[in-house]
């Protein structure tokens, strides 16, 4: 599962970063929780950043209000009605400079943050739908790696630079299912963060701060964060 961002770091060097220019102004974020705004490099316009709401509302949806999807499974994106038309059609870049998961420990859950270890933002593969005037986003996850299998059986499918624009283009299926492996572990490293960030309207550096937590073997972290 991914259920919770951060995305900090000026929209100069995103721009430079991602080469696109920031079209929908951007404030630092710390804790972006869905319902709420991803920065976000579509197929359609793949030199501008723009800013669309976390949860996908699927093309059938007769209300956009339900149906959310904030993820979508890598291994089964191109089957789900949810999703079959976007992965083709609408494909998009969610930018982020970290993300958070949840590990389940004696007396409750230890939030940890993972991001790169140079501290650069990254893109993960996601997808978009619109719905009259909205344009709304879901997160492709897969079988998580090294830095984050201690923590969740899932992870965002995050895309290395040269796979980037890749994705963005990716029109053969079997393209698509190869791009969306399992992340590299190298760039990535993950420490526990105050469960201040449990609550997303606790939107502030303090969140990103690392803190000390008891040395114990965690108990099974395969449940998503509720």
């Amino acid at each position: 599962m991914c259920g919770r961002t951060s995305l900090f770091v000026p929209p100069s060097e995103l721009e430079d970063r991602f080469d696109a220019e920031v079209v929908d102004p951007l404030s630092p974020r710390y804790n972006i929780a869905p319902s709420e705004d991803l920065a976000v490099v579509r197929d359609d316009a793949p030199h501008e950043i723009r800013r669309h709401e976390w949860g996908l509302v699927p093309p059938w949806a007769d209300d956009p209000a339900g149906n959310r999807q904030i993820n979508a499974r890598a291994e089964t994106v191109e089957e789900k009605p949810s999703f079959a038309d976007a992965v083709e059609h609408r494909r998009c870049l969610v930018l982020a400079d970290g993300f958070y998961e949840w590990q389940r420990r004696t007396g409750g859950k230890q939030p940890f943050r993972i991001e790169r270890e140079d501290g650069d933002p990254f893109a993960m593969a996601g997808l978009y739908e619109r719905h009259d005037d909205l344009t709304t986003v879901t997160v492709i996850t897969t079988e998580p790696n090294e830095v984050v299998e201690p923590l969740h059986d899932r992870m965002a499918v995050v895309l290395a630079p040269g796979e980037e624009r890749a994705w963005l283009d990716a029109d053969d299926p079997a393209e698509r299912a190869d791009l969306l492996s399992t992340p590299d572990p190298d760039p990535f490293h993950a420490y526990p963060v105050s469960s201040a960030v449990d609550d997303p309207t606790n939107d502030s550096p303090d969140v990103i701060q690392p803190v000390d937590v008891p040395e114990e073997d965690p108990q099974s972290g395969l449940d998503d964060f509720a």
